[in-house]
């Protein structure tokens, strides 16, 4: 076995992390009878050999043993083994992509050829007649990682269309049959002289097939294939296959319970896909569903109406399935979500406790959308038992470092908190309570201000639940007076700095002026910044800070001067002395951050800033888009011209779409003005998705932004009408 592995120059060649010199010891780690030694190299494999999908020398070097390892019956995990030969050699580039992947380096300086992914391809479709062998191998790891491979890397797609259809009468491995309909897929996708013939026949088995998993999966591939030809009828057709497999399901021994705690990442990952599937029969239909959800793609009432379907079924995975399924439906495209916002709430109450943290992380990212299930957050919040106080620990604030990302979370600081569900639970379910702006979320709030840590996405969310949030003021103050002035007081004091704007909190200027006098070297920009945004909510409540302000207006940062001019015209409301400050950050020779800022803020002062207007002009015609239209949106707001802004604004709006949002707040504001923009509000609002819906990505407030790009289109167009008539 591995014969010719040490007349290979290892040193010579160069991985992920330097010299490929360990990699014998990890291929023959792959070949050992100790499964803890199996994972461990698997996972050194895609931690340095294949290093986030990257093929170096050392990779191409590895192929041959690897499908030598394949093919010898008597290594076990060979599954995982053609899972990585299949990643190796499944990676196609374009064009554009060579030209970026020829420049990407190695830790030592040296590049990664592109030539490098062809001659992998290359060298695994040489070898790929091994996988037909493989078909029918006893391990149904393997049978089930096999028709993959072979989809993507072997050079006959007939010959292996023609395999994989024969095996599907013989094989009867639920899983691996499904894979079989998959790697069909794969194929008509690949090779379009077979589509016709692959789709007529997966059309076929849709219909033919006695297995309903089977037929849900055929349904699922053809829709892949020939998304123009899905019918009508598939949401009643997918919800009475769901129904045939709980049926079937019901007396199933369901999958098998995780495994224990793995030391490696691969191990780790294994373990969360086990939970995950753990206690449920079949759990299979998730990627089925997600595979159908894709092909329907912008037929979102379809989407709609079948993860309704799936809200209702009796079986929590299902639910749960629709859940994470919904997450991406609806943060890309726009839709009416009441009855699946409301249906989501209802599983919080659910015995289920993955199904509460699903639904939990899902309401989480709505804000608004999220008011249907504010009845039954407020119910659970009012039932989950609490935890013991945390207190503060160490004299710090008490903030969680959860990212508050989909399907992320952090530690609650409720004790067990939501039945004791950590990730998503009780504070989960109060920040989606908040960003509803539901005011039933105020004395909750309060009671984990008093108690323990709390996470920052929390303090937040208080500028959702409006004049209602005055009486958090003391609570807050209390935190921020507790905090110390070290390197981490950024990340301590932003967020409550932040809610005490949001609530109004005049009485915790000492505080607040502690924190902007005493911040660290350390992000003291940062620091100063918001705790004068804090200073401008107050406005003239915090005359005490004026010599400070007046001060700061000189500062060298542009982020801390010109919001010490918002603040110091809050305060005094006097023009006089922060024009000449806002209009020294103007200069066309600045960063367009800096110019920014200061347009952002002569915008907010508005007709006081008259003077300034010859300083904005200029900025009209910046290479920097976002100048232009801080720029179009201030001298508007200055002056009250539309000659020279509005063309700019609407130019903008073409060009970024992500600038569509401040565009449309100041069209909203123009009115009868701005009815040259009619159109272009009307357009948007016939799109059915999201203006900032991206590809693999997404954050936090996206769907938030895009409903209030919605709701101004709409106020701008109604405003436009009733001023007209």
């Amino acid at each position: 076995m591995l014969t010719g592995i040490e007349e290979v120059d290892w040193a010579s060649l160069g991985h992920a992390y330097g010299p490929a010199d360990d990699v014998p010891e990890l291929l023959r780690g792959l070949a050992s009878a100790d499964p803890a030694e199996r994972e461990t190299a698997l996972d050194g494999m895609y931690g340095a050999v294949h290093h986030q999908g990257d093929v170096y020398d050392s990779t191409l070097a590895c192929i041959p043993f690897l499908l030598e390892l394949v093919a010898d019956p008597g290594v076990q995990d060979r599954g995982c083994i053609v899972e990585l030969l299949t990643s190796i050699g499944g990676i196609e580039l374009d064009d554009e992509e060579e030209e970026e992947m020829s420049g990407l380096p190695f830790d030592d300086g040296e590049f990664i050829p592109a030539a490098n992914y062809a001659m992998a391809a290359a060298a695994i479709a040489a070898g790929s007649d091994v996988f037909l062998g493989l078909v029918s191998d006893p391990d149904p790891e393997v049978r089930l990682a096999v028709p993959y491979a072979l989809a993507s890397l072997h050079p006959e797609p007939a010959l292996v269309l023609t395999l994989l259809r024969e095996r599907l009468t013989v094989e009867r491995d639920t899983e691996v049959r499904l894979a079989l309909v998959a790697a069909v897929g794969q194929i008509a996708l690949r090779h379009a002289s077979l589509r016709a013939e692959t789709v007529d026949w997966l059309g076929w088995l849709a219909r033919a097939a006695q297995d309903p998993g089977l037929r849900l999966a055929a349904l699922a591939q053809r829709a892949r294939c020939a998304p123009g030809e899905i019918p009508d009828d598939v949401v009643p057709w997918v919800t009475a296959l769901l129904e045939e497999i709980r049926t079937a399901s019901v007396s199933g021994a369901g999958s098998e319970p995780p495994r224990g705690a793995a030391p490696t990442l691969i191990g780790q990952v294994r373990e969360l896909l086990e939970e995950h599937a753990a206690g449920r029969p079949a759990p299979w239909t998730e990627e089925l569903l997600r595979t159908l959800h894709a092909a329907l793609d912008d037929r979102v009432d379809d989407r709609i109406a079948l993860v309704l379907a799936q809200l209702r079924s009796p079986d929590w995975g299902q639910r749960s399935d629709a859940i994470w399924l919904c997450g991406g439906l609806i943060r890309v495209w726009r839709g009416r979500y009441e009855e699946v916002v409301r249906l989501v709430g209802d599983q919080l109450h659910d015995p289920e406790p993955r199904l509460r943290e699903a639904a939990t992380s899902f309401l989480e990212r709505l804000f608004e959308l999220g008011a249907p299930a504010a009845d039954a957050l407020a119910a659970r919040l009012a039932r989950a038992p609490r935890g013991p106080a945390d207190g503060f620990g160490d004299g710090s604030s008490g903030f969680g470092d959860g990212s508050g990302g989909f399907g992320e979370g952090c530690g609650d600081g409720f004790g067990e908190g939501f039945d004791g569900v950590g990730p998503s639970g009780r504070e989960g379910a109060l920040i989606a309570l908040a960003r509803a702006g539901d005011v039933r979320a105020v004395p909750l709030l309060a009671r984990a201000l008093e108690e323990g840590e709390v996470r920052r996405e929390l303090l937040y969310a208080v500028d959702g639940l409006g004049p209602s949030a005055a009486v958090l003021a003391p609570l807050l103050r209390r935190r921020l007076a507790r905090i110390e002035l070290d390197e981490r007081l950024y990340d301590r004091a932003a967020p409550l700095l932040h809610a005490l704007a949001a609530a109004r909190g005049v009485q915790a200027l000492p505080e607040v002026l502690r924190v902007l006098r005493g911040a660290p070297a350390n992000r003291r920009d940062r620091v100063r910044e918001a705790a004068l945004r804090t200073l401008a909510a107050f406005g003239p409540a915090a005359g005490e800070a004026v010599p400070d302000l007046r001060e700061l207006l000189a500062d060298g940062a542009a982020g801390v001067s010109t919001a010490a001019a918002r603040a110091l015209w809050a305060v005094e409301g006097d023009p006089a002395e922060v024009l000449p400050v806002l209009e020294r950050w103007l200069r066309p020779v600045l960063p367009g951050a800096d110019r920014c800022a200061a347009a952002q803020v002569l915008g907010e002062i508005g007709p006081a800033a008259v003077a300034a207007a010859p300083a904005l002009r200029p900025a009209l015609a910046s290479r920097d888009l976002w100048v232009r239209v801080r720029a179009a949106a201030a001298l508007w707001r200055v002056t009250g011209e539309t000659e020279a802004t509005l063309p700019v604004l609407l130019a903008a709006w073409e060009e970024n779409r992500h600038a569509r949002v401040d565009i449309a707040e100041c069209l909203a504001e123009m009115g009868p003005a701005a009815s040259e923009a009619r159109l272009v509000l009307l357009t948007e609002l016939t799109r059915r998705r999201r203006h900032n819906a991206r590809e693999g990505a997404s954050g936090t407030r996206d769907i938030h932004l895009d409903e209030k790009l919605l709701t101004l289109c709409r106020a701008a167009l109604a405003r436009m009408e009733r001023e007209t008539y």
